[in-house]
């Protein structure tokens, strides 16, 4: 995941964003003053209270109006995630749907998870549980999928009448303008949505503030444990997305054709750059050959290029630097016995010193490895033979992180009971790589805390408040 940001700020007053598919400052912005950062801070106090008391109704119809303003310009933000993050253009696009299919559900359940809390009836009284907005929402927000990453905590925030500030990576600034520009189309009230470019001394002034009383953070686990210290005795809540390294588990009756398509995707999509992409996989010993033999095969299939290629199906990693990180991975894995079945040069666009990287496939690899112990945050994957599920399992666990794990099996009654012993927040059987908005996102360990979606992530944005009220005669 990205840290508060993953592009260089070329002074204190700017920022830049360096394309990955050429190296060209693609946006250039300001950061905000110390003057505008407190100005925004005041403004969304003040701006919250009236939100605070919208009719619900009214903040779910400026919340859809924002979500199909949006959708409305879904070519130009492809284009522009494109080349800020370096999607491929072909795939770009679905990250608008998923950004208007998670907001659209969140909204559709806003009553229900915002009405109050009935307690059992008692003859005199009146007694139930409202839930009340916790104040200033504070969102910092990733660049590998800026869109509906961010929506994850500003749609249920926004309904259940909070002020949100939202604090995008330097790599993909143009997404918190999109979106805000979606709500101000929509008619919210001013101060209610803000976006700002900050830097990273300014980010961590605004959390030690006293003026925000959540933060919504996706990124790494350096950064996270920061949030936390900034935070600390304040008294303010805090949501955590940190990093993954998720496992995948080919048990023996899997469908192995079914199995390589999918665990290729999710290992490979956004050129591994996936907080719940498959980092690692481990197959039983029965099938493994055959397994190994067709991922290697279909991995062989992918096009590198530009992204601005329709014909691209794997774009380059957000920067050089991330591209020599990944590099070093792989090259200490082999170095340390692990087998390489992919040649680089079968991918004429890779090149060292450029994010433009083959991608590479694992074999022969154990836990004193970094490949498979450490986020790797790329097109890389470690593939691991195993003898029952009982050494999948610990295999699996043997891990820092915890945000999801995947099982392929036809027997669905054996996937659950693995499925209770893995630490992870999601648990996929014959799925992987994926977010299901009815479900809470969640995870475990140096994965972070707290959970958005679902009808628990309206949790964390408000406080629950006890109406005791006795009835006099």
């Amino acid at each position: 995941m990205s840290g508060i940001s993953k592009s260089s700020e070329t002074m204190t007053e700017t920022q830049q964003t360096i394309s990955p598919i050429d190296g060209s400052v693609y946006v250039e912005r300001r950061l905000a003053s110390n003057e505008q950062v407190h100005a925004a801070l005041a403004k969304a106090k003040h701006a919250q209270t009236g939100w605070r008391d919208t009719p619900l109704e009214q903040r779910k119809a400026i919340c859809s109006r924002a979500v199909e303003a949006v959708v409305a310009n879904k070519a130009a933000i492809a284009e522009e995630l494109c080349w800020q993050m370096g999607r491929p253009i072909r795939f770009a696009a679905n990250e608008i749907a998923s950004f208007a299919e998670r907001s659209r559900y969140m909204i559709s359940i806003a009553d229900d998870a915002l009405a109050p809390v009935q307690t059992s009836d008692r003859p005199g009284f009146i007694r139930y549980i409202s839930r009340e907005p916790v104040g200033t929402v504070l969102v910092i927000a990733p660049w590998n999928y800026p869109l509906h990453t961010p929506i994850n905590s500003i749609i249920p925030a926004l309904l259940a009448g909070n002020a949100v500030i939202l604090k995008h990576s330097a790599q993909t600034p143009l997404c918190a303008e999109r979106i805000f520009e979606g709500f101000q189309q929509a008619g919210i009230p001013e101060g209610v949505f803000q976006y700002l470019h900050m830097s990273h001394a300014a980010a961590e002034d605004v959390i030690q503030s006293g003026q925000v009383d959540f933060i919504a953070f996706t990124g790494s686990v350096s950064v996270g444990a920061r949030i936390e210290q900034l935070a600390a005795g304040r008294f303010i809540g805090v949501g955590l997305e940190l990093g993954g390294k998720d496992p995948g588990y080919i048990r023996a009756d899997a469908d192995l054709d079914y199995a390589v398509e999918n665990t290729v995707d999710g290992a490979f999509f956004n050129s591994g750059q996936s907080c719940c992409g498959i980092e690692r996989i481990y197959v039983h010993a029965s099938v493994y050959e055959s397994y190994v033999g067709k991922f290697v095969n279909l991995v062989q299939q992918y096009r590198l290029g530009r992204p601005d290629d329709p014909e691209t199906t794997l774009g380059p990693l957000v920067s050089a630097r991330a591209a020599a990180l990944v590099r070093d991975q792989v090259n200490e894995a082999v170095a340390q016995g692990a087998v390489a079945h992919i040649n680089s040069l079968d991918f004429p666009l890779d090149s060292i010193d450029t994010p433009y990287m083959a991608p590479q496939v694992l074999t022969e690899v154990n836990h004193s490895m970094r490949v498979m112990t450490e986020e790797t945050f790329g097109p890389v994957v470690g593939i691991m033979k195993v003898d029952s599920d009982a050494q999948a399992v610990k295999l699996m666990n043997d891990s820092p992180y915890g945000l999801t794990a995947s099982v392929f099996t036809r027997d669905i009654e054996a996937a659950e009971a693995l499925g209770r012993q893995i630490d992870t927040g999601t648990f996929f059987v014959n799925r992987c790589d994926y977010l299901d908005p009815e479900l809470a996102w969640t995870g475990v360990k140096n994965t972070g805390r707290g959970c958005t979606l679902s009808k628990l992530g309206f949790n964390a944005f408000t406080r629950p408040k006890s109406f005791h009220i006795k009835i006099i005669p």
